[in-house]
């Protein structure tokens, strides 16, 4: 929950889907009166539904048409629910969703909820901020310095249910044993660089992902801890080469 929010409006989940496939969702959920939270709950709920219903054998293209479709669904349960309840009016949720496999994996995401892919000593952020403060940076009118101290930088331009429709981006990834994908809400990305992040990602000799995790989130808190705080982690198996050899099953 953070330092200082009294609710906790995030929001997560993660599963086996049909085939083998890892899901995983974080959305973090914005608006009135514990109008936030019921948003990012609809949306991760109805996205979990849905993933029920993941095709087995999926090709790249085609996951991505699911995914779209998937979280458009999760928009029109949260802006129905809005438009039928003066008390939920306007809320909105981020949302960040990856399906994975072996080789193959889809992310999707809408708002400022992040996904980086750590591999081979490296981290690169695979999601693209859908803010206001990312725009202003992307065509050069401000300098990160400001970015981080400007009274809109939690402001996104982008979010699920707040309009009828919306746009999600998504696409088709690449998995390799070993990569370690970290979905998270700004509550840890708003305030722990990404070299940092890289470190504590990059843990080895018998450090568990829950020990990975937990760190984050102490690193979250010690910088402040001003907002909810949520963060998911999924690890390519390092044996998925030796069950390829051996005629393994997708996972």
């Amino acid at each position: 929950m953070g330092k200082v929010r009294q609710v906790n409006e995030d929001r997560a989940w993660s599963g086996t889907v049909p085939g083998g496939w890892t899901a995983v969702i974080v959305a973090d959920g914005m608006g009135g009166h514990r109008a936030g939270d019921v948003a990012s709950e609809l949306a991760v709920n109805t996205l979990a539904d849905s993933l029920q219903h993941w095709p087995p054998d999926v090709q790249a293209a085609q996951g991505v048409a699911l995914l779209e479709e998937m979280i458009s669904k999760a928009n029109k349960a949260v802006f129905e629910t809005a438009s039928l309840n003066e008390k939920y009016h306007n809320m909105g949720t981020t949302l960040a969703v990856a399906v994975l496999g072996k080789k193959l994996g889809w992310i999707g995401h809408v708002g400022d909820s992040r996904i980086y892919r750590y591999r081979e000593g490296g981290l690169e952020q695979l999601t693209d901020d859908h803010t206001v403060i990312n725009e202003l940076s992307k065509a050069g009118q401000i300098s990160p310095e400001e970015a981080a101290r400007h009274p809109l930088r939690h402001a996104v331009t982008r979010s699920v249910g707040t309009d009828k429709e919306v746009k999600a981006d998504v696409k088709a990834i690449d998995m390799k044993p070993g990569d370690r994908l970290l979905l998270c809400s700004d509550g840890l990305s708003g305030l722990v660089e990404p070299e940092k992040l890289l470190e504590v990602l990059g843990a080895s000799d018998g450090v568990t992902l829950d020990e990975i995790a937990d760190r984050l989130v102490e690193l979250a808190l010690e910088a402040g801890g001003d907002d909810n705080v949520t963060v998911v982690l999924v690890e390519a198996d390092q044996a998925d080469d030796e069950a390829d050899a051996a005629g393994g099953e997708p996972a």
